[in-house]
């Protein structure tokens, strides 16, 4: 019910609407004034609807907000505030290292495929799967301002400061890949 609210007011204020219509429908059959109450109370609740769905922050929406934060600070070069935002000390290492070997013109999100709560997780999880597209250059060795999609994997925990900017969620893990076709000599992790 929380995610219908807080995700998608079109739903809620569609069934407000016509829950309003058929109790002042009612109202106009019977002429019982508590339905007509009832239908504007129903009616009145479609704006609030929209208002509780535009300032209600969802975990979701912090994965996607910490998603795009983390591509601009990789386009920048900003490598310690991408590393800031790794929990795990593996996966800091193994981003700390790949991140040294490249230069980056572009670092952009394609397409967010999915983002999926783990059901049950302590501290909770969530497993996204994206496109990303990147302008890269090897800082040492033969490639040179090459774009290349590619397909990235993360595990987002929720273990860093509930008040931070993202709500403390943090990657824990992730893995790259070419967008279809098994993984190439640049891929990392496993999935």
């Amino acid at each position: 019910m929380t995610e219908l609210l807080a995700e998608q007011p079109l739903v809620v204020s569609i069934m407000l609407g016509v829950l309003a219509a058929a109790l002042i429908f009612s109202w106009l059959q019977t002429g019982k004034k508590a339905l007509v109450i009832a239908g504007l109370i129903c009616a009145a609740l479609i704006p609030v609807a929209w208002v509780i769905a535009g300032n209600w922050v969802t975990d979701e929406e912090r994965i996607e907000t910490l998603i795009y934060d983390v591509a601009k600070a990789v386009e920048e070069e900003r490598y310690d505030d991408v590393v800031e935002l790794i929990g795990a000390d593996q996966t800091k290492s193994q981003a700390g290292n790949e991140l040294q070997r490249y230069e980056f013109e572009v670092a952009k999100v394609g397409n967010i495929r999915s983002i999926k709560m783990v059901q049950g997780s302590v501290p909770p999880q969530a497993n996204v799967d994206m496109t990303v597209k990147v302008t890269v250059s090897e800082k040492r060795g033969s490639i040179k301002n090459v774009s290349i999609p590619r397909r990235l994997m993360l595990t987002f925990e929720k273990s860093g400061d509930p008040n931070a900017a993202h709500g403390g969620w943090l990657v824990s893990e992730y893995a790259h890949m070419p967008v279809i076709g098994k993984p190439d000599a640049y891929s990392t992790g496993t999935f």
